[in-house]
């Protein structure tokens, strides 16, 4: 058996260049991490055994770098390069590049990328290899009147994608011929825009689609084998969301079928290491083996690979690192078998109520289910920077039945407690919990049909308020004198902000260990209250109830984060500091608060000019997307606090303004 690796350069950050060092160390394979200026502290960083830096924050200048990756990867003695996913895993240049430089690329070659790196080419050789490919044309002719024709030949409603495209990007629906020119222009542009290629190839859609896809693998002896499928049906704009495996409905006339068709795409190409093949399968009257097609094939590892090392018990990465290695895949096909049934679900900072919007900021705490496999690259007191993905991790449960394992998934989203940004974890439970989903019974539309019940978000618990309320007078409520007073009940009032709301609570404290709670919506009544490290502890008084909360409080400038963790509900006040300006209820002027952290890319205002409700005032980016700054009222600009290319924090204030004194004929 030819021998492994001495030592490794991880060509990535985050979750998956952690992912990889701990299989790597596990191998006793010394590792190399690169960081930008932004991932300086990062937790692959810490975890490796040696680290170099390799530019500014933006990935054209860091993480994009081949040049310089390679030669971090001479100058520490690494012998291969692991690309992750992401970033360059996928850039053919960059293999014969680190090839060249005589290193060993721990993925497929150079050909096998460009092979299925566009979809037009890549579904002319699978159609020669006896795979199934959706109808539809990807030639080269892309005159406008010519591909209109075969759109009226395939049948609508029809997909135009970007045949460089990926994550939903140069891809538009069009249901009826008067909609196509516009559509098709569109997805030209953003094909050009995106990837720098504007060439489309139009498809059948699918319906009811369902995304199906094969986990394959391949070594240099030509041997290729196949470790089931996965379902990644349940998607938000072409983006996937939750994933699990085995498929719901999956027979073992389909499960053949599908398998057999990605092995013959791998062997086809003469592929090695880790691949996946995608597939869409017409769900409108279940899982039929004449009834999916291929879709793509990703040459590298795939986010959601744990969901398939749960149920094989295998890890693709050690493969990976085997394989690259020379060594034959370890296990033959027959020793292939399934196991139960696994979900992943990708947690993110990102506000799924406002849009999805990125969330970042620091994670002042980051509590996860210990019951399930967190797959992360952060730590409590680490940032979500505005320049990278806002992943916070992948939540991974495995359990005997599709059933146990969902309700695994459920529990798991009610015990994460992330302290600092908005999550989706609440939105990924509530899709946990779909009648739709659970049943199995569902396609690739069903977030976007369903999105306004999924994102719907309940007013705050009362009792969610006054736990916030004990948190932030931090006291220990176990101690012998809480509540004493010399005369009459002691009584404490607290204020606190919640989404821009001012929430005025009064606690008093009464004989025999009652608190009572007045100022909301209803007055709550506790007794032996208690605090337990970081949980709260009391039991209702109309009702004997034992209630609890996880209470978190962080010190930020002049104020304190209260953070509570409520009957799975995660939901963040701020309590100002009563001897600093917190601006709450304050009619000295008005604010406007960056919505994220993130960089200013515009600017439409200055000091004195009059605004009116509605306007914009200037644009930020974060995550690559770009958000308008808008005048919530009339006003004039006071001040204006930021300035073009600056990175500011999330609720910081850009603009401040004040509504009086508009001239009668300001425009």
């Amino acid at each position: 058996m030819k021998p492994l690796f001495s030592k490794i350069l991880i060509a990535n950050r985050g979750e998956i260049a952690c992912r990889v060092i701990e299989t790597a160390h596990k191998l006793g394979i010394a590792t190399v991490a690169v960081y930008s200026d932004a991932d300086a502290n990062a937790m692959h960083v810490d975890l490796s055994d040696e680290a170099v830096h390799i530019g500014p924050a933006p990935v054209a200048e860091s993480y994009l770098k081949a040049d310089r990756i390679i030669q971090a990867a001479l100058d520490t003695g690494a012998e291969a390069i692991h690309p992750g996913y992401g970033f360059l895993s996928e850039n053919p240049n960059f293999v014969e590049a680190v090839q060249a430089a005589g290193l060993t690329f721990i993925g497929p070659s150079a050909d096998a990328i460009r092979a299925m790196g566009l979809k037009d080419a890549a579904k002319n050789l699978m159609v020669e290899a006896g795979v199934p490919v959706v109808p539809g044309y990807q030639g080269e002719n892309q005159d406008t009147a010519f591909l209109a024709r075969k759109a009226d030949e395939i049948g609508y409603p029809v997909l135009i994608k970007a045949r460089a495209g990926g994550g939903g990007k140069g891809m538009r629906k069009v249901d009826a011929p008067a909609d196509f020119a516009e559509a098709l222009q569109s997805a030209i542009r953003e094909g050009e825009s995106s990837f720098g290629d504007g060439h489309v190839l139009i498809e059948k859609y699918i319906t009811s689609p369902r995304h199906i896809e094969v986990q394959v693998f391949g070594d240099s002896a030509g041997n290729v084998v196949h470790l089931f499928e996965r379902d990644c049906s349940l998607q938000r704009r072409h983006q996937k969301v939750i994933e699990e495996a085995p498929a719901p409905g999956m027979s073992q006339e389909v499960r053949s079928a599908v398998t057999a068709a990605a092995v013959a795409a791998a062997k086809a190409i003469g592929y090695q290491g880790a691949g996946t093949v995608e597939f869409i399968a017409d769900g409108s009257d279940g899982l039929r083996a004449d009834g999916f097609w291929f879709m793509e094939m990703n040459t590298r590892l795939q986010v959601e690979h744990p969901v398939t090392e749960a149920i094989t018990g295998l890890d693709l990465v050690d493969w990976q690192l085997r394989v690259a290695a020379g060594q034959d895949i370890p296990v033959t096909q027959d020793q292939i078998t399934i196991s139960g049934h696994a979900f992943e679900a990708r947690l993110y900072a990102e506000d799924p109520a406002n849009g999805f919007l990125p969330s970042t900021g620091k994670l002042h705490h980051l509590q996860f289910d210990p019951n399930a496999r967190n797959d992360t690259g952060v730590r409590s007191g680490d940032e979500i920077s505005p320049w990278y993905d806002p992943m916070i991790a992948k939540v991974i449960v495995h359990g005997t039945t599709r059933e146990e394992a969902l309700e695994k998934l459920s529990k798991s989203m009610k015990r994460t407690h992330v302290a600092g940004t908005v999550t989706n974890a609440a939105f990924l439970d509530s899709l946990a919990r779909h009648e739709g989903f659970e049943s199995g019974a569902f396609d690739t539309g069903l977030i976007d049909r369903d999105i306004e019940k999924l994102v719907a978000v309940a007013p705050v618990d009362e009792l969610a308020v006054a736990f916030a309320c004990f948190a932030a007078l931090q006291i220990d409520f176990g101690a012998e004198r809480v509540g004493w007073s010399l005369w009459g009940r002691a009584r404490r009032t607290i204020r606190l902000l919640h989404e821009d709301e001012v929430l005025e609570r009064t606690i008093v404290f009464e004989d025999g260990g009652k608190v009572r709670v007045l100022g909301g919506s209803k007055e709550v009544m506790l007794f032996d209250v208690q605090t337990v490290g970081t949980t709260l502890q009391a039991r209702t008084g109309q009702y004997n109830e034992a209630v609890s909360a996880d209470a978190v409080c962080a010190d930020l400038t002049g104020q304190t984060l209260v953070s509570i963790r409520f009957r799975g509900r995660v939901v963040d006040f701020i309590c100002p500091d009563p001897l600093a300006d917190s601006g709450i209820n304050s009619d000295q002027g008005k604010l406007v608060t960056a919505p994220m952290t993130g960089v200013v890319i515009a600017l439409d205002v200055e000091a004195g000019a009059a605004v009116k409700a509605g306007q914009r005032l200037g644009v930020m980016e974060a995550m690559k997307m770009e958000t308008a700054i808008i005048a919530p009222i009339d006003g004039v600009v006071e001040t204006v606090n930021c300035h073009v290319g600056e990175t500011v924090e999330g609720g910081v204030a850009l603009v401040t303004f004040r509504e009086d004194g508009i001239k009668e004929d300001a425009a």
